[in-house]
């Protein structure tokens, strides 16, 4: 199964009565394996939880921490790109070349990367200090 169609089959599992806007990632780590999330919605927003931020969860839960490629699918017209807090986490777990594959359910792909996607990234080595 490629790593598109897990994100497919996990958005069905999407719980998102308030907007209707399912969303499925999946995530691949270093050892091969795939994670997958689903976005999670809460009547009290914004406490819900995104797709991407479930995968990873899914991934840290299971004892690894890096990731080396990410699908995100959404039912929208354009490819859906994730959040800025989404951005952030992939790039905690991934390093900038990493290829992120952004599509709609209905075939439209668009190909980037974490470094593309949040460039100037807030990074661990800002906390060090001199």
């Amino acid at each position: 199964m490629s790593l598109i169609d897990a994100a497919r089959a996990v958005r069905e599992n999407a719980y998102a009565p308030y907007s209707h806007f399912k969303v499925g990632a999946a995530i691949r780590a270093r050892s091969g394996e795939v994670y997958r999330g689903c976005n999670v919605e809460n009547v009290a927003y914004p406490e819900g939880t995104c797709a991407e931020a479930g995968a990873i969860a899914a991934m840290v839960a299971a004892g690894e921490t890096e990731l080396t490629e990410v699908a995100v699918i959404a039912d929208s017209p354009m490819p859906v790109s994730p959040c800025g807090g989404c951005r952030q986490k992939l790039a905690e777990f991934g390093r900038h070349d990493v290829k992120v594959t952004l599509a709609t359910t209905d075939g439209k792909v668009h190909e980037t990367t974490i470094g593309d996607l949040l460039p100037g990234v807030f990074s661990a080595e800002h906390m060090e200090r001199s």
